[in-house]
């Protein structure tokens, strides 16, 4: 999802799509380092856009926390040395959200990341972003005077938008949402019952937009980066700037949908994290702001699920 949203805001940058190196899981995959070492040397990218990552809601991440931390550890790893390795100098590692402290207070700066513990339905995901924006970091910080490298990272909200995982069990709360109620209102039913009890919140941003705030951030220049980052503390946030509650979200989906059913809670299910709402108060002073609001956005997603998944 994030990949090709990126791949869309570069082509209309202007990058022809022959010069953007492309390739699915099912043609490289990233958790076999040999493989992808012998990519970059033959392909010799000059940037790199990491987006490639395992992901999943919180019955994915519960059920596979070892896949989780180990193929997106492997992941980074992988590409980050083959990229330092092949002499690509600029490269933008995308994280998450929930690499913050479960209770942090709201909403999430840049600082409050390692200060506290993090969400357990997802703790083995967020372990494996911490690791991804040190080794950004540590290698700028080895390597950045002798070879020229900026590797930088950016922390996005939830996404949601086309190209999404609309997996019944594994998907992100909006595509799973998605997929429900449109099953519920294909069947008649006159109840669809979601997980938890629908009061924490979360920031949702469009994926195009995320595509576009990446973007801007691989092409500040360095200076600019380094007066707003630290060496050690050198991610970027990139949010909405408002959260909503899981249940408003389910009744905006619902109306978007046209569903007419009632929306109920399965209060037995984990609620996961209270809330989660970014800081992107560094990202905005440095000049990007969200252009697509939800129930824009919503509608974008379920034409997009309509077209392609239903």
């Amino acid at each position: 999802m994030v990949g090709s949203a990126i791949v869309r805001q570069l082509v209309a940058a202007g990058h022809s799509h022959d010069s953007l190196l492309l390739r699915t899981h099912a043609e490289l995959d990233l958790t076999n380092q040999s493989a992808v070492q012998a990519f970059f040397a033959e392909h010799q990218p000059t940037q790199v856009y990491l987006a490639a990552a395992k992901v999943g809601g919180i019955h994915a991440n519960n059920t596979y926390p070892a896949d989780f931390i180990y193929q997106n550890l492997m992941v980074q790893a992988n590409v980050i040395e083959a990229a330092f390795r092949n002499g690509v100098r600029k490269l933008l590692f995308l994280g998450s959200s929930c690499i913050y402290p479960r209770n942090v207070a709201q909403p999430m700066r840049e600082d409050a990341l390692l200060t506290g513990t993090r969400e357990p339905t997802n703790e083995p995901y967020a372990i494996a972003k911490i690791a991804g924006i040190k080794l950004c970091e540590s290698y700028n910080r080895q390597y950045g005077a002798t070879h020229g490298i900026d590797y930088r990272s950016v922390m996005p909200t939830n996404l949601y938008g086309p190209g999404d995982n609309y997996h019944p069990e594994n998907s992100h709360v909006i595509p799973a949402l998605i997929r429900r109620i449109h099953e519920a209102k294909l069947a008649g039913a006159p109840q669809v019952a979601i997980w938890g009890t629908g009061t924490p919140r979360r920031e949702f941003l469009f994926v195009d937009d995320m595509a576009a705030a990446s973007v801007h951030v691989m092409n500040l220049s360095q200076a600019i980066y380094s007066q707003h980052t630290q060496p050690m503390l050198s991610h970027i946030n990139v949010g909405y700037g408002d959260d909503i509650s899981i249940a408003d979200t389910a009744r905006s989906i619902a109306q978007v949908v046209g569903f007419t059913g009632d929306i109920t809670f399965d209060t037995r299910k984990p609620d996961g994290t209270p809330r989660k709402l970014m800081d992107s108060s560094r990202l905005r002073s440095l000049g990007w702001q969200p252009q697509v609001e939800l129930v824009q956005g919503l509608k974008r997603a379920y034409q997009d699920f309509l077209e392609h998944y239903a």
